[in-house]
């Protein structure tokens, strides 16, 4: 299978930063300016390094290419993109292209991403998101509406400035594990609403990560575990233990809630059991065994259990929140340095 071209990361900005400065008589460390520490202070987490600023702009620049939908212009450039950002910080980056089946029989043609940083190491962790955005506005109240597609900033392109921004960090910051960052593709091109249920819909959603569980970038992949990331840059944040990361992965679903915890982030990641979903996780749970959890914003006041603007046209960058990217972003990266 033709995974495209690998590609080995160079010299890093800040690197060449460093070296500047250095030559210049300054210092150079990788700490938040803002943040000042003695030396009886604890060493400070890399996590830190996770810049919200960052984040914030991968995921308008995701957006401003406009939806991510398949066959679309957009599709190509944005993929074409993120390809690009993670040859600049991955040791290795692939595309992986498929072919599947929509809803109504037609075909798509999807490309997964993957990027892996220190491959060499047998120990690994999958972080995944998925990049494409709903091809549908089928949560609009205007019929009129809900054949448009939509920008996907908080659903889908969310979760990918998070693991742009985590891909930079790990860049310099050398880590114990190995890790692999894969983007999903077609995962949000599933039934709309506003056609009739049928049974076996559920597989009409998450068809890259379906594909990428059957036909992995490395044959016979495993991970210790995953972290799945979605809808994670909502203004008024709320991550939930949900239940099918909690009946296949409760340890590692516990182990991150309690770095949220300690990280100060309790009240964000909260311990709220709640209903399974159908979502990238689902599938790799299913098809390969690796406990795979889903971070994913829950709205109690709302019937969906998502954000109110999610699926309709609204899920624009008016709904991202720096700060709650940042949130995510940390927690993920300690995560990953308490390995």
């Amino acid at each position: 299978m033709d995974f495209g071209i690998k590609m080995k990361r160079g010299v890093r900005r800040g690197s060449i930063l460093c070296l500047f400065l250095a030559f210049w008589g300054f210092g150079c460390n990788d700490n938040h300016p803002n943040q000042s520490h003695t030396q009886t202070d604890r060493p400070v987490s890399p996590a830190s390094a996770f810049e919200k600023d960052s984040a914030y702009a991968y995921v308008a620049r995701q957006v401003a290419f406009g939806p991510r939908t398949p066959g679309s212009e957009a599709h190509a450039r944005c993929a074409d993109y993120l390809y690009a950002v993670l040859a600049g910080y991955a040791d290795t980056v692939m595309r992986q292209p498929f072919e599947a089946e929509r809803w109504d029989g037609q075909p798509m043609q999807g490309v997964n991403l993957i990027a892996s940083f220190a491959p060499e190491k047998a120990r690994r962790v999958l972080l995944a998101a998925h990049w494409d955005s709903r091809p549908y506005a089928d949560r609009e109240t205007d019929p009129a509406w809900r054949h448009k597609p939509i920008d996907g900033a908080n659903d889908g392109a969310s979760g990918v400035g998070v693991l742009l921004e985590v891909a930079r960090v790990l860049s310099t910051h050398p880590q114990a594990v190995g890790v692999d960052i894969v983007f999903f593709d077609l995962e949000d091109a599933g039934r709309p609403d506003f056609e009739p249920y049928k049974p076996g819909d559920e597989a009409t959603w998450c068809k890259g990560a379906q594909h990428w569980a059957t036909h992995p970038h490395v044959p016979g992949y495993t991970a210790v575990y995953g972290i799945l990331l979605d809808m994670v840059g909502n203004r008024q944040p709320m991550f939930a233990q949900e239940a099918t990361s909690y009946y296949y992965a409760a340890d590692i679903l516990d182990k991150v809630w309690r770095v949220a915890a300690e990280s100060g982030y309790g009240a964000v990641f909260v311990p709220n059991r709640t209903g399974g979903i159908i979502d990238d996780h689902l599938f790799i749970n299913r098809m390969t065994g690796i406990p795979m959890i889903d971070i994913i914003h829950k709205d109690f006041g709302t019937s969906t259990g998502f954000f109110p603007q999610w699926h309709t046209l609204q899920d624009n960058m008016a709904q991202i929140d720096p700060n709650t990217l940042e949130i995510v972003g940390k927690t993920v990266l300690e995560t990953l340095y308490r390995e």
